[in-house]
């Protein structure tokens, strides 16, 4: 697993402040309304939006809220137009990564991109720089706890999942993209409970930090993920739940 699955799970442990879920709102707010603009507003037929209404309502987001960014994502209420972006850059230690964003603006995203990678010792990167150690690929984490990896890799591949993958903390059961819903509903009504599930980038490739990079590659990816147009990063970095635990 990549050591930014690891740092992504802590941080939801522990909890949101205001002015962290408001900033949480407004990106599900994004991926609600574009996955409804190019899948349609059927949360039943289309996996990307049951997705990221799910989401939505794991965060408490109000219904309400939910039903207008749809409906501003299939042109029944006036809406802002987001485009997807994907930037490639290097991290300290030379970690390769992907940065995904929505945005209304290429040029003020790419430039608060870049400021932060600058500021915080990382480097925006050529496209096909490091897309290629990265797989697109169906992704549930479960808290190691609840069960025992023979158990859930039996639930999982009958669900249809491709591996189940673990380390000390989190059992990773990995799918394919088209097939990642349909596993994760199933293994909820297995009685697993799911602590995410995503369409992910996994690395083909790690990278091991410790010391000084390891803590600049985490501030790093706390600053990048500050920016409202940022989504989702996906880094191959790996850092021990030691040299986690010492990053507030």
């Amino acid at each position: 697993m990549s050591g930014h699955s690891k740092w992504s799970t802590i941080k939801r442990k522990k909890g949101a402040k205001d002015a962290q879920r408001s900033k949480l709102f407004s990106k599900l707010i994004k991926e609600v309304t574009v996955a409804a603009r190019l899948g349609g507003g059927d949360p039943e037929g289309n996996p990307r939006l049951r997705l990221a209404v799910g989401k939505a309502r794991e965060a408490n987001m109000p219904a309400e809220n939910i039903k207008r960014a749809i409906q501003k994502g299939t042109g029944e209420l006036e809406g802002v137009h987001y485009e997807e972006v994907v930037y490639e850059a290097y991290g300290p230690g030379g970690v390769a990564m992907l940065i995904e964003a929505l945005t209304d603006n290429r040029n003020r995203t790419v430039g608060e991109v870049r400021f932060v990678l600058d500021r915080k010792g990382g480097k925006l990167a050529a496209t096909g720089a490091v897309s290629h150690l990265f797989t697109t690929t169906g992704y549930i984490a479960i808290e190691r706890a609840q069960l025992d990896e023979d158990t859930l890799m039996s639930a999982a591949l009958e669900a249809g999942a491709q591996d189940v993958r673990s380390d000390a903390d989190l059992f990773e059961v990995l799918t394919d993209p088209a097939d990642l819903v349909h596993v994760a509903e199933k293994l909820k009504s297995a009685g697993v409970s799911v602590d995410s599930a995503e369409i992910s980038r996994l690395p083909s490739i790690t990278v091991q930090l410790e010391g000084k990079p390891a803590q600049s590659m985490l501030h790093l990816v706390d600053a990048l993920e500050d920016l409202d147009d940022v989504q989702k990063i996906y880094a191959n970095f790996d850092i021990s739940a030691e040299e986690m635990a010492k990053v507030e």
